[in-house]
């Protein structure tokens, strides 16, 4: 038996499954990613079908429909599987768009975008599996290591920026350049992903302090964790028990006592995907940077959003005042005015501020919001409040990305 009393080992490895859970959340993330910073080649392959907009649309239903059935079952699902399942559905996924590009041998047309269209709804099926089993997962955990994933996450979108213009600058001149980068985006996603599903499957478990705490959480009532802690060689003896002493709240109950927290990560990404990919890649008119400046915005989106969740890091930076948070997240609405006016009668500059803004303040009151809500919870209540409000981001994803379309009024097709 293993008990979760014991201290040093929540030390041991703590810094080796920070990396871990860094290198995990980028794989959440990295393929979509991939998929939207070479929106310039689908653009140019799909000229007629807004595929920015498109895919972000048939992405989010299958990521928000499979995480409300995963959240609603989350006491009972085997933690493990579900994650393996959804990097292994990553790694597919991303080997499809690859084998469909040179299948196809980078042409374009209808059945080519159904082809692309339905990988898009599997990624979602997989960003529901992974990103709601990963943060249920980590928020039983210390809050370093869900920062550290969240802080993955947002460093997918920053690679991938760089690795796109990196790309665009080595092939701009070059005979069927974007085609040629973006081959070499979703080679490099296929293999990391791989490398994802190892590093879940044979040595995030085996960390001691990954062992440590998923111990505690089965001491705890947590059902959940069983198969991972056998994966990490564990088996957890534990004595027949009362049942009234594992009884924990509700889903419903966490919700009514987290609502706040439940609506700042629904508010967040309203207004964050309402902007962000769409509005940036179609509407943001015509500049010096040419073809560059759609790519130069995602780009800083994406750096800003990193080192906005790096902020809270530094205890005084940290807003951890659940009216503070409230406000905060609805100030954000502001950016709407602030980005129509700038768009239209600003210059790249100022749209290059504000888009920055718009990912630091995202990436901040996310990790600000993901680790301050679990506080003061059992491990299986803090697994099911991590679905939650996981599920919540979703919902405000797929709004904002259905938003998204009202910046095309009176701009035609």
């Amino acid at each position: 038996m293993v008990s979760p009393d014991r201290a040093p080992a929540k030390l041991e490895g703590k810094y080796a499954a920070m990396v871990v859970c860094w290198l995990l959340g980028n794989g959440c993330l990295f393929s979509w990613n991939s998929m939207l910073t070479i929106e310039d080649y689908y653009v140019y392959l799909f000229p007629r079908y807004h595929p920015s907009r498109v895919l972000t649309l048939v992405y989010q239903p299958f990521a928000l429909g499979t995480l409300a059935i995963l959240a609603y079952h989350e006491a009972k699902i085997n933690t493990r599987r579900r994650n393996i399942f959804g990097y292994t559905l990553f790694f597919l996924s991303t080997l499809l768009v690859l084998v469909l590009d040179l299948a196809t041998s980078g042409k374009g047309g209808l059945v080519t975008f159904i082809g692309i269209f339905a990988i898009s709804g599997a990624f979602g099926v997989a960003d529901a599996h992974v990103q709601g089993g990963m943060v249920g997962d980590l928020s039983f955990m210390g809050p370093e290591l869900i920062q550290s994933f969240l802080a993955g996450l947002a460093a997918s979108g920053a690679l991938t920026s760089a690795l796109r213009l990196i790309t665009k600058a080595a092939f701009e001149n070059s005979r069927d350049g974007l085609r040629k980068g973006a081959i070499i985006f979703f080679t490099i996603s296929t293999l990391f992903e791989l490398l994802c599903v190892l590093l879940y499957a044979y040595f995030f478990p085996k960390l001691p302090i990954v062992k440590y705490y998923r111990a505690k959480a089965a001491s705890e009532g947590s059902k959940t964790v069983s198969a991972d802690l056998a994966a990490g060689g564990i088996q957890t003896l534990l004595k027949e028990q009362d049942e009234e002493q594992f009884q924990r709240l509700s889903n419903k109950q966490l919700l009514f006592q987290n609502i706040d927290y439940a609506l700042d990560m629904f508010l967040i990404y309203v207004l964050t995907l309402s902007i962000f990919p769409g509005f940036l890649s179609e509407d943001t008119g015509s500049h010096s940077l040419g073809t560059w400046y759609a790519l130069v915005l995602i780009a800083m989106y994406n750096v800003c959003d990193l080192i906005g969740r790096y902020i809270p890091l530094i205890k005084f930076l940290k807003l951890e005042s659940r009216k503070g948070l409230m406000v905060a997240t609805l100030s954000r609405f502001l950016l709407i005015p602030a980005f129509y006016f700038t768009a239209k009668y600003g210059d790249q500059g100022w749209m290059i501020m504000l888009t920055s803004f718009l990912g630091l303040t995202n990436g901040y009151l996310t990790v600000c919001v993901l680790t301050s809500a679990p506080r003061g919870y059992k491990g299986p209540e803090q697994n099911a409040l991590g679905n939650l409000l996981v599920l919540f981001l979703l919902g405000g994803i797929f709004a904002g990305v259905t938003l998204d379309w009202l910046w095309l009024i009176g701009k035609g097709w």
